[in-house]
């Protein structure tokens, strides 16, 4: 169903009045609908007339639009509509997308369903392929509450589909629209990729890696290609220094086979490819998802990616990966889809299974095709393509933004405008976390067949800004890389489950993530054998995109061993121990608990700023006993593994001149005195 809409549009008399459509909301009736045999979802059903017009202005045949079940028939057909508020009219606004003319009467009815013929037309149809037919009367004297139109298909050649049905107080004829994007700029370039990316072939579906350093795409026909036929191989180019793109390389086996290959998405960073199909051990495939990791030695065996339930009806799909790499969005089609492909979301569960692909709702998916989803690495903004929506094609991108973590309840879809979109089919927009550029297919000015292009975005269309974190994992003692789980957890929110896990390169001890901006984070890093070390990041005051590198060290568990409790929090001046502290101190009795023989001892420290020597020294001690005290009650440690010191402000390790030196005076440790 299609969301109510509320246009304005100015008089063009002195004194301007708004006008506002109310549009039907419910069916009351109908004589008949177009069922298609071979999908036998809503599209042209008597549903698809509620909401604002989703083909107008376009015209043309549309699957968001009732049609009655024959084309040319003597019989007469009829549609009733409900608003959900009734109102005095003059004007009823009948979207007529394709083959208008057909209306022969349009009837109101009041409270009490008494029934009034408002309009007859006995005029010829038309020349015009679909039309905004706004049929003016004079003012009624009761409030509309329902509207019904008669249909004689006889009268215009072929399927009749009606796109939507409004009323109006005023007679200034309604005008239908596309929901472009705010403050669209006057002039966009639409920047070629050059002959070291695109050739006299084609090339589609372009995948940009978050560091915005390295673009695959799918080639087609090429003469390099290894496929059958040569028909599609995923190849890739790398960005040179002076900013142009180097020659593209095939990216070739185990990834390229004899079948079709083609890139659907990629982890935060960059280092895992999300494959169409399930790679079989024969050269094979079957409909899904495969995930292949670059090692030293180059690109693993595509692992089947397992998600529960999974079919697709449909020939094709794409997918799309969360930055956290536990949201997935998919279009396919399934026994639930509204259109010939819907997107869907899947969540990862705690055994590497995702879950049961779930439709994402009617505020996105139409009776149209929805295909080339892209998440952006905000995790909030959704760009995809679609003719189900008023637009300037075959099928244009439009963006839509989240508004819960549901991942079903989506912001009204904006088109791109007409300097992105064009008048056939367009997609496959991809965005690097930095939010800069954003990359495409189309073949408007292209070298051969669909070329690569990347456009600058403009703020309105822009994700919200996001930080690239990374950086190695060493070895605190001999400073060797090490792989190690490396998770961002917010700081604010200590019941959050929406954790980030950084995939690494376990090789050379390599991390990377992106996160959004506005939060602050504990960095976490953690391995058997070690102390669990975590730092606090503060992300709140940055507005603009970064890319922030953190090496992290991890000590090893032995005695005489101490780290800095980084992320345990209290309010100023005081002892209580701050809810968002609780992660890092439970990761301390998980380390207890594995060593069970371990004694340590927690210090406490203060830094210098206040005169009082003996308060310092009360607090630090009074924070070093809180945190045992915690360790003890929610850990169930033996008090007895446990002593504290509190120093106060006479173990500096840094200058107390200024704030930011004086913080990392303030702190609690934790050192291993027996094992």
């Amino acid at each position: 169903m299609k969301k109510v809409y509320i246009f304005f549009i100015n008089f063009l008399f002195f004194n301007a009045q708004a006008q506002t459509v109310h549009w039907a909301n419910k069916v009351l009736g109908f004589s008949s609908e177009r069922t298609e045999a071979i999908n036998q979802g809503p599209q042209y059903r008597a549903t698809q007339i509620l909401g604002i017009p989703n083909k107008l202005p376009q015209i043309g045949d549309s699957k968001c639009a009732w049609s009655p079940s024959g084309a040319d028939t003597y019989a007469e057909e009829f549609i009733k509509v409900g608003f959900e508020k009734p109102i005095k009219i003059r004007q009823v606004c009948i979207a007529e997308n394709f083959n208008p003319g057909a209306v022969v009467r349009v009837l109101a009815y009041d409270s009490t369903d008494k029934e009034y013929l408002i309009h007859e037309n006995k005029e010829d149809g038309p020349t015009v392929k679909g039309r905004m037919w706004n049929v003016i009367v004079p003012q009624t004297t009761y409030s509309v509450y329902a509207i019904k139109i008669i249909v004689a298909p006889a009268k215009i050649p072929g399927y009749n589909q009606i796109d939507a049905i409004g009323i109006s107080e005023v007679d200034f004829p309604y005008e239908a629209k596309i929901n472009v994007a705010k403050n669209m700029p006057k002039e966009i370039l639409k920047e070629n990729l050059g002959k070291g990316v695109n050739s006299r072939f084609g090339e589609v579906a372009p995948i940009i890696t978050p560091d915005g350093k390295t673009l695959y795409f799918t080639r087609i026909r090429h003469d390099l290609n290894i496929g059958k036929d040569k028909a599609q191989d995923v190849w890739f180019s790398k960005i040179q220094p002076d900013g142009t793109w180097g020659e593209s390389e095939n990216i070739n086996s185990p990834i390229n086979t004899a079948e079709n290959n083609a890139v659907s998405t990629i982890s935060a960073d960059g280092k895992s490819l999300y494959l169409v199909n399930i790679y079989m051990p024969d050269g094979t495939y079957r409909p899904g998802l495969s995930k292949s990791t670059r090692t030293r030695l180059g690109w693993e065996f595509p692992k089947e990616v397992k998600i529960l339930d999974y079919y697709n009806t449909s020939d094709f799909t794409e997918f799309s990966l969360a930055p956290n790499g536990k949201v997935l969005v998919m279009a396919c089609q399934r026994n639930d889809t509204r259109g010939w492909k819907d997107l869907y979301v899947s969540f990862l569960k705690e055994n590497n299974v995702w879950s049961k692909p779930i439709n994402m709702g009617r505020s996105i998916n139409t009776a149209e095709s929805e295909s080339s989803p892209f998440i952006a690495a905000d995790s909030k903004t959704l760009y995809f393509s679609t003719p189900g929506f008023a637009g300037y094609g075959d099928s244009d991108i439009f963006l839509t933004r989240r508004l819960d973590s549901t991942w079903t309840n989506w912001s009204e879809p904006e088109n791109l405008g007409n300097l992105i979109n064009t008048a056939k089919w367009d997609g496959y927009f991809t965005i690097p976390a930095s939010g800069e550029y954003a990359y495409l297919s189309s073949e408007e000015r292209s070298i051969g067949e669909e070329d690569i292009f990347r456009i600058k975005l403009f703020p309105s269309i822009k994700p919200e800004p996001v930080a690239i974190i990374s950086g190695t994992v060493v070895n605190a003692i001999d400073k060797k890389p090490m792989a190690a789980n490396v998770v961002m957890e917010l700081l604010n929110d200590s019941t959050s489950k929406d954790r980030i896990v950084a995939e690494f390169d376990p090789e050379t001890g390599e991390y990377k993530m992106v996160v959004p901006l506005k939060r602050s984070y504990s960095l976490n890093a953690s391995k058997k054998g070690f102390m669990s070390l975590s730092e606090n990041l503060d992300l709140t005051k940055d507005n603009r995109f970064r890319e922030i590198r953190k090496n992290i060290n991890l000590i090893p568990v032995k005695e005489g061993q101490t780290m800095v409790l980084n992320n345990l929090f209290f309010n100023q001046s005081k002892y209580d121990i701050l809810p968002v502290s609780f992660p890092e101190l439970n990761r301390i009795i998980e380390l207890m608990q594995e060593y069970p023989s371990m004694e340590v001892i927690i210090e406490g420290h203060t830094d210098g700023s206040d005169d009082n020597l003996m308060l310092n020294v009360k607090l630090s001690q009074e924070r070093a006993n809180e945190v045992k005290k915690y360790l003890v009650s929610k850990g169930g440690i033996d008090a007895k593994r446990i002593q504290t010191k509190g120093w106060g402000p006479s173990k500096p390790i840094a200058s107390n001149a200024t704030e930011e030196t004086r913080k990392k005076n303030r702190r609690v440790e934790f050192s291993i005195f027996k094992l």
